[in-house]
């Protein structure tokens, strides 16, 4: 039961099942010397100890247990990170070997006694810290069963940060890192305020699952990425929650979602935040970053999650995070820029780690862009006759453009407003695609781990069109998503659709496209996510000018050209 409702669940992978790393449980101690290599991993930077299957009490009563990496010279004052997840907290690290490339991590860059996407322990402990790998309730030998991002885990999260403060070893300090679910786990267990949580680094992590992923916009994402999470990653002796079989039990936004958007509002500890503008958890990190509550920092690149998160430099730059926070090391740290963005630039040089006072940044001013159907373009005045275009729900688009005439850099969030009918259909899909063109009017496409993506996208199901006027602001509406207004025939609606935020810089000469469709357009990153029924059938009817202020709002750090 979570907040009243009854959380449908499904029987775990069992953890010997094939495909699965887990070696079963094995609690005992093992010493690692400088210099060892484990698995052609990494060398150690330190002699280490490695406590096995630690078991850690929970609240009530249930046993998780933990793998507790410390250097071995070492039996008191560390301060400890914590890697929250149910991938599994030992043999996982062949698991990039499973991914084109290795990602663009080297197979000698992380030393193996990491879990999927954790801190690597080989680096860590070189520098005075331990390192706690958790199975969270439900996940391998751990006891009850397994949860899926909520307010629980992160109460489960508190009871093993309070118990690792309290060992003879520890300084009585805690952090958390990691990417992805160990980013958004993070959200949740900061909200509820450990007493000894000193600092978070959440990298990459969306928190709010339901806008974020299952339904966003309205429209369900479909299955196949949280049946490939619960079939082959998440593996216990229990049960786990089954968010397919909830996202078609409870299609509206509900109590129980509502336990799934972390309350990041609460969070007071010093948090460093790393995001992207074009990967799964990107909107909704920029968006907790902002509801945070203490000091932070963000810092959003321009490549993947998992080699930025590895890479050397930053991860020097973490551990001047940490040591000023856990340490109490005086190193400067309050000095960093407390934005540093990257600008993408396909077809020329992206910048990185460019500084900001703030975010969303000051000096981006948003300015309209009109849909002009009867010219085909985007115009900067609205236009005075009405212009409409219409094309087949299933399978229909629409492209407008406009060409700058001088450098403009578009930085932060975007809304394309629209007039809309549906023909033979009480409801519409609509999904929106900003692109980049260059000169010859090619798409020219962000570049990540040799992939063409999308500089940023929307969506929204015409019925969820709803949105609450006082959390929206004119760039960002916020859909309630609580209950469905379907269009009655020869209905005309306005609807607002927000697009990730996004940096992007367009040169003299080059385009921004604005597609519209109701069909999927799916990013490269996103194709492993399986498609889920549409509504779309009939014709989408779009209209603009005169009576219809269709536009695009963007925000620009200098304006377009007048003509």
């Amino acid at each position: 039961m979570i907040s009243g409702i009854q959380a449908l669940r499904r029987p775990a992978t069992r953890p010997d099942a094939p495909g699965g790393t887990y070696p079963g449980l094995r609690p005992g101690r093992e010493v690692h010397a400088r210099g060892s290599v484990i698995d052609g991993g990494r060398a150690l930077g330190c002699d280490v100890v490695v406590d096995r299957d630690v078991a850690i009490p929970l609240r009530d009563g249930v046993i998780v247990y933990t793998d507790i990496v410390r250097p071995a010279d070492r039996d008191a004052d560390l301060p400890v990170l914590v890697a929250w997840s149910p991938y599994g907290k030992q043999d996982t690290g062949s698991l990039l070997d499973m991914i084109p490339g290795r990602a663009g991590i080297a197979t000698d860059a992380l030393s193996n006694l990491q879990k999927w996407e954790g801190p690597d322990p080989g680096y860590w402990c070189a520098y005075g810290y331990a390192v706690a790998n958790v199975d969270p309730r439900g996940v391998n030998s751990s006891g009850g069963d397994a949860q899926f991002w909520s307010e629980s885990e992160g109460r489960d999260a508190f009871d093993v940060i309070e118990w690792l403060a309290i060992q003879s070893w520890s300084n009585g300090k805690v952090a958390m890192a990691g990417n992805s679910w160990l980013a958004v786990s993070q959200w949740f267990t900061a909200a509820e305020r450990p007493p000894h949580l000193a600092a978070i680094a959440p990298w990459e992590g969306m928190s709010d699952y339901y806008r974020d992923m299952a339904i966003r916009g309205g429209i369900p994402t479909g299955d196949a990425f949280c049946n490939f999470v619960l079939t082959n990653s998440v593996r216990g002796n229990g049960t786990v929650e089954d968010i397919p079989a909830m996202i078609t039990e409870h299609p509206l936004f509900d109590d129980y979602w509502a336990t799934k958007r972390a309350a990041v509002e609460k969070i007071v500890v010093p948090a460093y935040v790393v995001a992207s503008w074009t990967q799964l958890h990107s909107s909704r990190t920029l968006d907790a970053f902002r509801r945070l509550s203490g000091d932070k920092w963000l810092r959003v690149h321009n490549t993947h999650e998992w080699p930025d998160f590895y890479s050397d430099v930053y991860t020097e730059d973490l551990r001047r995070f940490f040591d000023h926070y856990l340490l109490g090391v005086d190193n400067g740290w309050e000095t960093t820029p407390a934005v540093r963005l990257s600008i993408l630039d396909p077809g020329g040089t992206d910048v990185v780690d460019l500084p900001e006072p703030q975010w969303p940044i000051a000096t981006a001013l948003h300015q309209p862009l009109y849909l002009d159907f009867s010219a085909g373009e985007l115009t900067a005045a609205p236009p005075q006759q009405e212009s409409e275009h219409s094309y087949a729900a299933v399978d229909g688009q629409v492209v407008l453009s406009y060409r700058f005439d001088h450098d403009t850099d578009l930085i932060g969030y975007s809304k394309l407003r629209l007039w809309v009918q549906a023909d033979g259909n009480d409801d519409m899909d609509l999904f929106v695609r900003l692109d980049k063109l260059g000169i010859d009017g090619a798409v020219l496409s962000p570049v990540v781990l040799d992939q063409p993506v999308q500089a940023t996208s929307g969506q929204l199901r015409v019925s969820h069109r709803r949105c609450d006027p006082q959390v929206s602001t004119p760039s960002e509406p916020f859909l309630t998503h609580t209950h469905e207004e379907l269009l009655h025939p020869g209905d005309i609606v306005p609807v607002d659709i927000g697009l990730w935020a996004t940096a992007i810089r367009f040169h003299a000469g080059e385009s921004l496209a604005v597609t519209i469709s109701g069909a999927r357009l799916i990013p490269a990153e996103l194709n492993q996510i399986s498609k889920a029924p549409l509504r779309n059938h009939g014709a989408h009817i779009l209209r603009a000018g005169g009576r219809y202020d269709s536009h695009v709002l963007l925000p620009l750090m200098s304006g377009p050209n007048d003509a």
